[in-house]
């Protein structure tokens, strides 16, 4: 059974590289600063990659996927709000549509009319509650990375109290720092390298405690099922050795949404950093699709 280990640093290499061509930007919203990181440019099709991050992550954590997409096409990778440097969003306990808001606003401020949607973990909440109201013009195409439905089902009330719970209490206790340090095997496979380990924990100690308390409370507040089905192909992947959302309840989403799954081999939860040659295969063949269908027969 996989335990806690103390993760790495991440290399100066990483962390240049990050700097250098995948750097944090911010534009204004109406909701406030939105802050996102960018590879690539706009091609002629004007088809751009959005990638939406996990509740424990941020835009960094997509930097070696980012970079191999960065030659087809624009990929656009944000802070979700309460991460990074991002403001966070008014309500105390937000649902997925909030986020979804800032998300719409962030688009429109950055020019982007059409693209393939990516969210990872809590990041597919956020893209499936887009997709199915303010972004059904806009997102054409889904890609959702180890799903998760949330626990706002009725008939789940004792297990959001639960989850809730425990969540709160592993912050109160370790706080953000200690997380980082521990808990980044939980998020890989069963022999993660050194590498995705750092990874991880660099990420995750960047995490704002306030804004991980709002993205619990949607986590708890939100149901999949509400924004199933979607008026836009989907498809669902996870890690074959994902402990966190488990292979059966992803191919369990992507019955829900009719949507064909994939596993991941030798990934854990946070596939697109253990594994950003195979997501990015995933999302260029995405993005070919979506172009594909744009284009007049």
């Amino acid at each position: 059974m996989q335990t806690d280990t103390l993760a790495p640093e991440p290399s100066p290499e990483t962390l240049e590289l990050l700097n250098s061509r995948f750097a944090e930007k911010s534009v204004q919203t109406a909701g406030g600063v939105q802050c996102y990181r960018e590879a690539g440019t706009p091609g002629a099709d004007g088809m751009a990659i959005v990638l939406l991050h996990g509740i424990g992550s941020g835009a960094g954590s997509w930097l070696h996927a980012a970079l191999k997409l960065a030659e087809r096409a624009r990929v656009v990778a944000w802070d979700a709000p309460g991460y990074g440097n991002s403001a966070r969003l008014a309500p105390a306990s937000p649902g997925a549509e909030d986020y979804a808001g800032r998300l719409d606003q962030m688009l429109d401020a950055l020019g982007i009319d059409r693209c393939v949607l990516v969210g990872h973990s809590l990041g597919t909440l956020m893209a499936t509650a887009y997709a199915h109201d303010l972004g059904k013009q806009r997102a054409a195409r889904l890609v959702l990375l180890s799903p998760t439905r949330g626990y706002g089902n009725p008939a789940l009330a004792e297990r959001q109290e639960a989850v809730r719970a425990e969540r709160l209490r592993t912050l109160e206790q370790v706080g953000i720092a200690g997380m980082a340090r521990t808990r980044p095997a939980k998020m890989l496979s069963s022999e993660p390298s050194a590498e995705a380990l750092a990874w991880v924990r660099w990420n995750m100690e960047r995490l704002d405690t306030a804004g991980y308390r709002q993205a619990i409370e949607m986590l708890c507040n939100a149901d999949m099922a509400a924004y199933a089905p979607a008026a836009m192909p989907v498809e669902v992947h996870s890690g074959d050795q994902d402990t966190v959302t488990i292979p059966a309840n992803c191919r369990a989403i992507a019955e829900m949404f009719g949507a064909p799954y994939g596993s991941i081999a030798v990934a854990g939860h946070a596939c697109h950093i253990e594994r950003p040659e195979a997501v990015a295969a995933i999302l260029e063949g995405a993005h070919a699709a979506a172009i594909a269908d744009a284009t007049p027969r």
